[in-house]
């Protein structure tokens, strides 16, 4: 009953004209950002942060939510129109998205997409409502050393699921950790790192380093194709909807890919991509007809869609119950609501549990907006795909670097921008995984102290950190987060070679 008083509570607060306006308006921001190549809703999140400084916490929260996953309703848009994913959780639904365009069946395809991303976005937001108070009281239990060995399994797991990349993942992590230290030691009073110059003593706020990452890094990659025209874009259409034939071929799928989007989205670093990859491979195994994926099967679109906005609710979970980010765009609203001098975690539940619910409310909301949004006015939207690179960058451009100073006012963050964004864009460049950086700059000052702490309770015994139950199965967790992935590969490899 305390949950069904809190989401009441939370609907009061979300259904407030004001935040009925901004849960729309960055819905509406996020599918035209989701649908832009390259873009995806860490950047859209990080360009769009400016916005939600003059706000209180609560509307914060709800737009950045909104812009969340309102690009994951429109990142699929570029895939099924043009071949070209908005992110990398839209890259499933090329495979099936884009034949069906090329069969004149694009109406379907956008249809299908809108009605995946909705049913996974509620389903995902019911099975938030039923767990976030549990998982928020068991973190309650936590002390210091339980706090550092979560943040160590956080971190672990992220670099893990780096496919293809975990060694840089890892790496990665040990560069992010490494900025988390430069500044004056909380504890101490020591100067670390700041190499004399008087703004580094107070530390690098990790707002401008996702700023940098994010959005100059995408400007900085895209730069080299700048004058390049963009693709042909289809904006005539019949009646977007689908036949009672599709539905009944979609419907399965999208209640099979729902759960499953949302327990990986939850998983710290797994993420969308890795939600709608695995959702759109189990359509194909349990199909009747798996031959026909990648050539305009409809299921092959319904599931990886359902999937992708359920892992978008799920990676809210760890952010909000535990204080840790599942994603880079949770990385990113989870500073956005530190510099509005809240800090995600169990106590905000005790403590701010209009914000918590209000978010998890306008979810509700925001999901049938967006299906609104993005089943009649499709033939619109997709207009924005027109816009040329080089008016587009700019505009991010200039976004980034107006967000970097309303932070602190300092003309030095400028310098730390310019600096920042061409280490994501040489780090992509050379395939290192950004999120583990993000991830360990946000955390890596907790994670010390939380050391710090645990290690003077216990007088120097290190045993703390596997004196109690939810540590060893916090270190547990970790050691299978690392060596997970070479078993499983190790298994596929040899399951090949016996086949």
């Amino acid at each position: 009953m305390d949950t069904l008083g809190f989401l009441l509570d939370g609907f009061m607060v979300a259904l407030t004209p004001a935040n009925l306006m901004w849960v729309t308006i960055g819905g509406l921001l996020g599918t035209i950002i989701g649908m832009l190549p390259g873009l995806g809703p860490a950047t859209g999140v990080a360009v769009l942060l400016p916005l939600t400084f003059s706000m209180g916490p609560t509307a914060a929260l709800i737009t950045m939510g909104g812009v969340y996953y309102g690009a994951m309703f429109g990142g699929s848009r570029a895939s099924i129109l043009i071949n070209t994913p908005g992110d990398g959780a839209a890259v499933a639904a090329t495979f099936d998205g884009y034949p069906m365009t090329q069969q004149g069946r694009a109406e379907s395809a956008l249809a299908i997409s809108a009605i995946s991303s909705f049913f996974g976005g509620i389903f995902a937001t019911v099975c938030m409502v039923a767990i976030a108070i549990p998982v928020a009281r068991f973190a309650l239990k936590f002390g210091p050393a339980e706090y550092f060995m979560l943040f160590l399994f956080a971190l672990s797991a992220t670099a893990a699921m780096s496919e293809g990349n975990r060694l840089k993942g890892f790496i990665a992590t040990i560069f992010g950790l490494m900025i988390a230290t430069i500044g004056i030691d909380g504890q101490s009073g020591v100067i670390r790192f700041s190499m004399g110059i008087l703004e580094l003593q107070s530390g690098i706020d990790f707002l401008i380093i996702i700023i940098a990452v994010y959005a100059l890094g995408e400007v900085f990659k895209s730069f080299k194709n700048i004058d390049s025209g963009k693709a042909k874009v289809q904006t005539n259409f019949g009646k977007i909807w689908i036949s009672m034939e599709d539905w009944k071929r979609s419907v399965w799928p999208i209640l099979r890919s729902a759960p499953l989007g949302f327990f990986v989205g939850a998983l710290p670093g797994a993420g969308g991509t890795m939600a709608s990859l695995m959702a759109y491979n189990n359509e194909k195994q349990l199909s009747k007809h798996p031959e026909e994926f990648g050539e305009g099967a409809i299921e092959g679109l319904a599931a990886p869609e359902s999937a992708n906005n359920a892992a978008s609710v799920g990676a809210m979970i760890p952010m909000l119950t535990l204080g840790i980010p599942g994603s880079g765009t949770t990385a990113v609203m989870m500073g956005a609501l530190l510099l509005l001098g809240q800090q995600p975690g169990p106590m905000l539940f005790q403590q701010q549990p209009l914000i918590v619910w209000g978010l998890i409310a306008s979810m509700f909301i925001g999901n049938i907006i967006l299906a609104v949004i993005n089943i009649p006015l499709a033939g619109v939207l997709v207009r924005v795909l027109s816009v040329p690179p080089k008016i587009l960058y700019p505009i991010v451009l200039g976004l980034s670097f107006v967000g970097a100073y309303a932070i602190s006012y300092s003309v030095m963050d400028f310098y730390i921008l310019v600096i920042f964004g061409l280490v994501g864009y040489f780090m992509s460049k050379a395939k290192f995984p950004t999120t583990p950086m993000i991830l360990a700059v946000i955390v890596g000052n907790n994670m010390e102290q939380s050391f710090r702490r645990a290690y003077k309770i216990a007088d120097g015994d290190v045993g703390i950190f596997f004196g109690s139950p939810i540590c060893l199965i916090l270190f547990t967790l970790t050691i299978i987060s690392i060596f997970y992935p070479l078993l499983r590969g190790y298994f596929i490899k040899r399951k090949a070679g016996k086949a």
